[in-house]
């Protein structure tokens, strides 16, 4: 009981804080409720001279609920619907995952940022913004710092990618939502400025929401490469842990495996048995899908609470340099495997 009056007091202030996020979120989705959650949790840490007192609740925050975030994020997946109309983008989706990992891996060597750092942006330009970076950063070990740096270069590029891609698929001369909803699914990182961005483009040609519904559905596919990238930086981080454990203490596996990735599959899988097999409505799941979202506007209230707002201004010019560089090859490479399939023209 104490252990929870303990953590109540910084849960209730992230709470808060992300009420606000969201509220904002919905009024500029373009930027979104996590941006907002922890540009304010930023602010508020500066003007608070004793946090003592929040620091439990504000770290169970930024480290538990952002894996119950990630859990209930499996619940908006029904595989069956994106192995038949996501086949179509698969090998764009794995070209531009591909590309940009290998970009911030280069990248991290050239200009000698930070591994955690280049990983988080690597894997949130390539997989899925916000959520890819909220399932890898407790796999890798990385601090709120590293998370709230990566996540400020990953809405840099999905701002920029909502207001230029659809004036960007006029001048190359795209046509109808097939195109134009690939393009979008796979250029753009997180899920608000991929609604934004497809969202546009529908409001543009009078398409009603046909752009949206491939951009997200493409989107989805995406977001299932968290699975196997989590996997594999996990079982890497053990490897790396067994050669630096050179004195033969014992490994705590829990404390590496990433085992909230497991039950985010098993979430997806019985959101994919219970719609297709006993015909329950998706809809029963749209609360957990919502709550998902609300979660990582919290834990990134959190993150928010524990950064440096000037420490992050004053390193943040090679990550973003980074993000540029994935986010250009990203686009790059989607344009130009649309065309060699014969998607767009």
């Amino acid at each position: 009981m104490d252990k929870i009056r303990e953590k109540s007091f910084g849960v209730l202030l992230c709470f808060a804080v992300a009420l606000i996020g969201h509220y904002l979120g919905q009024w500029f989705p373009i930027i979104g409720g996590p941006v907002f959650a922890i540009v304010i949790g930023m602010i508020l840490t500066l003007m608070m001279k004793d946090q003592t007192k929040f620091r439990s609740g504000i770290t169970f925050t930024s480290k538990k609920v952002l894996q119950y975030a990630v859990i209930l994020l499996g619940f908006g997946l029904n595989l069956s619907v994106i192995a038949s109309t996501g086949q179509q983008s698969l090998p764009i989706i794995v070209a531009t995952i591909a590309v940009s990992l290998f970009l911030a891996f280069v990248l991290c060597k050239l200009l000698k940022i930070p591994k955690r750092i280049a990983t988080l942006v690597g894997v949130g330009s390539s997989i899925c913004g916000g959520s890819a970076i909220a399932a890898t950063a407790p796999v890798i070990d990385a601090n709120d710092e590293e998370v709230a740096q990566a996540i400020s270069v990953i809405f840099l590029f999905n701002v920029l990618a909502a207001i230029i891609f659809p004036h960007l698929g006029v001048l190359l001369g795209f046509q109808g939502s097939e195109g134009f909803g690939i393009f979008a699914g796979t250029a753009v990182n997180d899920t608000s400025s991929v609604t934004a961005t497809a969202s546009t483009w529908d409001s543009m040609f009078q398409l009603g929401n046909a752009t949206l519904d491939k951009a997200v559905t493409v989107k989805l596919t995406r977001t299932l490469a968290i699975i196997p990238i989590t996997l594999c930086l996990a079982f890497y981080r053990m490897k790396q842990e067994k050669k630096e454990n050179k004195e033969g203490k014992k490994m705590e596996w829990k404390k590496i495996f990433p085992m909230f990735i497991l039950y985010f599959i098993l979430a997806s899988i019985i959101t994919t048995v219970a719609t297709n097999t006993f015909h329950v409505s998706a809809d029963v799941f749209l609360p957990m899908k919502e709550l998902s979202k609300f979660f990582i506007i919290m834990a990134m209230a959190a993150i928010g609470f524990n950064t440096d707002i000037v420490k992050l201004i004053k390193s943040g010019g090679k990550p973003i340099f980074m993000g540029f560089v994935c986010w250009m090859g990203i686009t790059v490479t989607s344009l130009v495997l649309q065309h060699l399939l014969g998607i767009w023209q």
